[in-house]
């Protein structure tokens, strides 16, 4: 049997959203409105969305990628537990993901919320071990970057 390699990767993404943490924190805890941001695309369809917002809570997803892209019919599941809340201030969840039922990575997330001059500072810190080779960190934080600007767009930044 052959070893499978493992990558591990940090990354940090600033981003200001010219609203209160309040408003931050509702988009990032309220089921509805992540599952807005978060999982819906035009590149696959929401097959499950589940969010239980509480410390050792769970939030599911999976998807299924649409004809067209290059993963046609594929299944990517997330699954996620939190493990720390602080209201208006701090998120952070484990999660692992799996595409085709292959897990590919764990993560550690963490979503700190700074209030600013310019409205709230969201800091996220990205902490995973990737299993399915070198390209999952950069599509990973490119993911993460596409996310958050569909965030701003929420939250009407």
């Amino acid at each position: 049997m052959r070893d499978q390699p493992v990558t591990h990767t940090t990354f940090v993404i600033t981003r200001n959203y010219p609203t209160t943490p309040e408003r931050v924190f509702a988009a990032l805890s309220e089921p509805a409105r992540k599952r807005r941001w978060f999982t819906e695309s035009d590149h696959h369809d929401v097959e499950k969305f589940e969010m239980d917002f509480q410390v050792g809570g769970k939030e599911n997803s999976l998807f299924r990628f649409k004809p067209g892209t290059p993963f046609a019919g594929v299944e990517l599941s997330n699954d996620g537990t939190y493990h720390d809340i602080v209201p208006n201030r701090r998120i952070v969840i484990g999660s692992t993901m799996a595409v085709g039922g292959k897990r590919i990575s764990v993560a550690l997330g963490t979503f700190e919320l700074v209030p600013t001059q310019a409205g709230t500072d969201l800091i996220f810190t990205h902490q995973a071990v990737f299993f399915e080779g070198a390209d999952g960190p950069k599509m990973r934080e490119q993911g993460w970057e596409h996310l958050l600007e569909r965030l701003a767009n929420d939250l009407g930044a």
